[in-house]
């Protein structure tokens, strides 16, 4: 559906492996049912790859972008980009301006109720 099974929020100075591997810490036990991780490439690397298999013994897919720059749909790539899609709606989201992490959080949580709300 593309609606998130655990949001964790991190400060702009910590990339994308990295925060995923806290994500894991903070939210394993809501991920540990998943068979695999569909990730865009900035998740590739043997660290991450690693981290997933020993804490939750599941496979990493890396979804890249077609590197012939013509536009062609890739169908798991597409989910990530559409839910991404959805947060760029809601303008509190939109530029994130807040100073607290909770807030962003909150924001980003009411956002994904909304939609959820619309679909049913």
């Amino acid at each position: 559906m593309g609606l998130p099974i655990a949001i964790h929020i991190t400060p702009a100075n910590v990339g994308d492996r990295n925060g995923a591997i806290e994500m894991f810490v903070a939210h394993g036990s809501n991920l540990s049912k998943i068979a695999t991780f569909l990730c865009d490439a900035g998740y590739t690397g043997d660290n991450f790859s690693d981290t997933v298999k020993v804490r939750f013994d599941a496979k990493v897919e890396v979804a890249k972008r077609n590197e012939l720059h013509k536009f062609a749909v890739i169908p798991k790539r597409w989910i990530v980009e559409r839910t991404l899609g959805w947060l760029d709606n809601y303008r509190c989201l939109w530029k994130n301006c807040e100073r607290k992490l909770h807030t962003s959080l909150q924001m980003t949580l009411l956002a994904f109720i909304h939609l959820l709300l619309k679909r049913y």
